[in-house]
């Protein structure tokens, strides 16, 4: 119990907030050029300088310690930290960050990642700790966001790597031939095929609602329809809802053409031009059983199968098979997308712990969505990380949280967890 009766001294007889906040005057407000702002920022770091002196006096040999974590981490954060170091007995030694609506939130961050958020992962990232960062967004979107708000010498140190479009690639500069491995490359020729028509005829073929509000992602495997409005807003979802029925339905048609034994309904069509109707009924059928969020979209629309005609749901074999295979993904409001299962993050979180050298993970995963989820479990099932979510994540994701380490922050501010922990990383070290 010494840390812990430790650290109920530092927060009891030492001001520590007013220390963090010095602390993060310095570290996010740095020398400008103007007499008068220089002034204050000396002023507070040489005050810094003498608060954290008081702690290093105080505590002998563990005093740096205890003052970085008082400069860093809240009361609760540090209790957090320690519970974590005393139950896991590790230090986090790499980071893995989904994007969206994890590390920023639209409407509380402007779609930004926080200052203070990037600055906390420039100090894991001095302190030796890799960062991937895993996400369903193209590679050219997060190079220019993570160059931008990082800076191009830790994006290019060799620390880092991208796991993008959910698994299907994964970048990491400063590793030679390794730098970019496409891992979609290693799928067979029929899966490929499949993603290839699908690309090709995604646009082209839409009704005109979805062709006229919807725009494919840039994407260099996955397919994926966003929203021409704002992400979450009536029209998106609108939209994406449409888009959604529309991709099942060609999704089945273009199986069908692909795949032996599936039967004629893949060249059917209606008079006026709708897509083979049956293929499209095996499809919503397959994927509403797997995802109640696809089928609530579906009922909503009276698009389940059964509600429009024929109502034959009976797969083909061949097309049940191929199916399991490829994953339809749906975010209201955001993305209707089709992926390989065969492709994931967990797949492309290990391949670039493969390229950084990271033999024996013990990783902080945060993430919001499904397939993050993957991440969470695949580290779970290893003893090789925690994890942590924002505070409207998907259900699934909040309870897998909540049942391991109840580590849930504000939307916009993963910095909390951040520095819980920071803490957990300092504090593990001490006896």
């Amino acid at each position: 119990m010494e840390r812990y009766d430790q650290l109920y001294r530092l927060y009891e007889e030492f001001d520590a907030e007013r220390l963090g906040a010095h602390q993060a005057f310095v570290d996010l407000f740095p020398p400008l050029d103007s007499r008068v702002a220089l002034t204050y920022w000396e002023d507070a770091s040489d005050e810094l300088d003498e608060l954290r002196g008081e702690i290093r006096d105080a505590f002998p040999g563990t005093g740096e310690t205890y003052a970085d974590v008082a400069a860093h981490a809240t009361r609760d954060q540090a209790f957090a930290g320690l519970d974590l170091a005393t139950k896991y007995d590790r230090s986090v030694n790499a980071l893995v960050l989904d994007v969206d609506e994890t590390l920023r939130s639209a409407g509380t961050t402007d779609n930004e990642i926080p200052r203070e958020t990037l600055h906390l992962l420039t100090e894991f990232h001095e302190a030796g700790v890799p960062i991937v960062v895993c996400t369903g967004q193209t590679l050219e979107n997060v190079k220019g966001f993570l160059s931008q708000g990082l800076g191009n010498a830790v994006v290019n140190s060799g620390d880092v790597s991208v796991v993008y479009e959910s698994g299907t690639g994964v970048f990491t500069p400063g590793h030679g031939p390794d730098t970019k491995r496409l891992l979609y490359e290693d799928l067979d020729e029929t899966v490929r095929a499949v993603f290839d028509r699908l690309r090709q005829r995604v646009l082209s073929e839409a009704p005109e609602p979805v062709a006229r509000g919807c725009h494919l992602q840039g994407n260099e495997f996955n397919v994926t329809l966003k929203p021409n409005f704002e992400t979450g807003s009536e029209d998106a979802v609108a939209v994406i809802d449409d888009a959604l029925v529309y991709l099942l339905d060609l999704l089945g048609v273009v199986v069908a053409d692909r795949v032996d034994d599936a039967g004629p309904a893949g060249s059917a069509e209606h008079d006026d031009g709708v897509l083979g109707a049956a293929a499209g009924e095996w499809t919503r059928a397959f994927y509403a059983a797997r995802d109640p969020e696809i089928a609530a979209a579906l009922g909503e629309r009276g698009e389940l199968p059964g509600e429009r005609e024929p109502a034959d749901t009976e797969i083909p074999d061949a097309v049940a098979a191929f199916l399991e295979r490829v994953d339809v993904a749906y975010y209201e409001g955001d993305a209707a997308e089709v992926v390989s299962r065969e492709l994931d993050k967990p797949g492309g979180v290990e391949a670039a712990f493969e390229v950084l050298g990271v033999d024996d993970p013990f990783a902080l995963v945060l993430g919001d969505s499904k397939s993050d989820l993957r991440v969470m479990e695949w580290v779970a099932e290893r003893d090789a990380g925690i994890a942590a979510a924002p505070e409207h994540a998907s259900s699934v994701v909040l309870d897998h949280v909540r049942e391991r380490d109840d580590l849930v922050f504000p939307a916009g501010d993963a910095g909390d967890v951040l520095r819980t922990v920071y803490a957990l990383d300092r504090l593990v070290a001490v006896e």
